[in-house]
């Protein structure tokens, strides 16, 4: 389709090549966490993990969004065509609802056993970086498909907002994931509106409690209305990644293959471990 062509191939791509080149130096320099494996390894996993996945992404996903938000203008029975608005409101508030049922989408995905088991690939990476962002299986890009074309097609969404969200969602999942340690100031302003490392950090945390927080991709205030949000941890309380994978290191093979394995139909081990920091520390996003 001519508009993903010219929005997305030739706009978005390199925005988001910026924006990750950007952050892997960031995090280089700056990380947040201390590394358990070697950086140049999960660059080669990660990426060559994700090919499918963004195979499915620029193949299917984004022209199905696409065709729905067009057949969509056509019918004038998404939620977008039952008020009146100028076109910029309008397209602000089909922007939230894109947001928002992403936001919703995670929650399945962790609360529901067969989404659970694709998610989990994601989650069994030990280190949390920015590859980590690329690290999904393409078995939850084909769930997604079904999902947030169903989210498309319902909110009236046109194809040019349909396009940019899936830019913005595309350079905040990179944000979030990112190892990249901003002052404690200028992230706790930002996680105000937005996801940030520090946060979305606590939800790879192998411990479930924290791990069943904070789902926001984009904007924070989600998890804040519902009371998924959870701030009071600091980074140095936490391990990343799932207590039944620990210190494993998988090949692209074994994380292809991990969704039908016994071990992916477990949610998470208990824990002796705090699961908050104590009254009085100053090292965690919550005020």
């Amino acid at each position: 389709m001519g508009i993903i062509r010219r929005v997305f191939d030739f706009k978005s791509v390199p925005v988001l090549t910026a924006v990750f080149v950007i952050l892997f130096i960031a995090e280089g320099r700056r990380p947040l966490r201390k590394r358990k494996r070697s950086r140049a390894a999960r660059i080669v996993t990660n990426t060559i993990f994700s090919i499918p996945a963004f195979t499915l992404l620029r193949l299917v996903l984004l022209p199905v969004m696409v065709l729905l938000a067009r057949k969509n203008k056509q019918l004038r029975i998404g939620l977008n065509y039952g008020y009146s608005a100028p076109p910029l409101i309008k397209s602000l508030l089909a922007f939230l609802l894109l947001d928002y049922s992403n936001y919703a989408w995670h929650i399945l995905n962790h609360r529901l056993p067969q989404l659970w088991r694709f998610h989990l690939v994601h989650h069994s990476d030990e280190d949390l970086d920015i590859t980590t962002a690329f690290r999904f299986h393409s078995g939850e890009m084909v769930g997604s498909i079904f999902y947030r074309g169903a989210c498309v097609f319902l909110s009236g969404a046109s194809p040019l907002t349909v396009l940019l969200y899936e830019t913005a969602f595309e350079a905040a999942t990179q944000f979030h994931h990112s190892n990249w340690k901003l002052p404690l100031k200028i992230e706790r302003g930002l996680n105000k509106f937005m996801v940030t490392p520090r946060m979305h950090g606590i939800h790879h945390s192998d411990i479930q409690e924290q791990t069943d927080s904070n789902y926001s991709v984009i904007f924070s205030f989600w998890d804040r209305m519902h009371h998924t949000s959870k701030l009071n941890v600091g980074q140095e309380m936490i391990t990343i990644g799932s207590p039944f994978h620990a210190h494993r290191q998988f090949t692209v093979a074994q994380l292809l293959t991990m969704p039908f394995g016994a071990e992916a139909s477990i949610k998470k081990g208990k824990h002796t471990r705090p699961q908050q920091s104590p009254p009085g520390c100053t090292n965690t996003l919550a005020d």
